[in-house]
């Protein structure tokens, strides 16, 4: 799957988002998509081949349907999803791939008001027009759904990084302190990657450490003063993973 960086810098022209837009319905070659797009063919086989150097589509030779040479086809050929969320206290990216297969195979991973729909779809290899078109507008239904929730609960993790930010600043005596604390509350259910942290703000590999355990020693101070000496917690729960040392 192509990188994020490298799909932005793909995607930012918007020539090559008209191309795709074309592609993802049915393969074109260059002189259709030109007429199409009303750009130059000079210019569409230029962005066809940023597009298939960064693998978002492939081509093939297809023979002529009027008996003429054989024309180059071109069709999408990534699947994937990408999401930015911008605003004050919020920086988030997300690139995840489309996962593949029927709808018995998706079914495990749908919500369950998707359930009706996957009995109908079953096996099935074709539908028709009108059912794809009821099947589509269901599907959009749930999606839209999903959406919203998606941004209520960014929202809800935008306001949890400004109602902290204060204290952040407060219990942080320098600017690599407070960066290390956002990278923690950045990806809370992973470790920080200190060699990396460190080379990002040119600081020496044991200083990160060293404010690692102070924070490590602060965040033990923080559930402290918060759920009292001991908490309490159902068996198996794991533990957050900075109470490891």
């Amino acid at each position: 799957m192509v990188g994020f960086d490298e799909a932005l810098s793909v995607l930012e022209n918007p020539t090559r988002r008209e191309i795709l837009m074309l592609l993802v319905k049915e393969p074109h070659y260059p002189l259709q998509i030109s007429e199409l797009i009303n750009v130059s063919q000079q210019a569409v086989v230029k962005h066809l081949k940023v597009l298939e150097n960064a693998d978002f589509v492939n081509s093939e030779m297809v023979a002529s349907e009027k008996g003429g040479p054989p024309k180059k086809m071109y069709k999408v050929d990534q699947s994937f999803s990408i999401r930015l969320d911008l605003g004050p206290d919020l920086f988030r990216t997300e690139h995840r791939k489309i996962p593949s297969g029927g709808a018995m195979k998706l079914s495990n991973k749908l919500p369950i008001e998707l359930a009706g729909v996957v009995k109908r779809m079953g096996t099935r290899r074709k539908l028709d027009l009108a059912e794809a078109i009821d099947v589509l507008g269901e599907l959009d239904i749930v999606l839209e759904k999903i959406d919203n929730q998606r941004d209520a609960i960014i929202a809800m993790h935008q306001q949890v990084k400004k109602k902290v930010s204060s204290s952040v600043s407060e219990h942080s005596n320098s600017y690599e302190e407070r960066r290390l604390a956002h990278a923690v509350m950045n990806q809370p259910r992973r470790p920080v990657d200190l060699d990396l942290f460190s080379h990002g703000l040119r600081i020496q590999s044991m200083d990160a450490e060293e404010m690692m355990e102070n924070l490590r020693e602060r965040l033990l101070r923080d559930l402290a003063s918060s759920k009292g000496d001991f908490v309490a917690a159902s068996k198996g729960t794991p533990l957050p993973w900075w109470l490891a040392k």
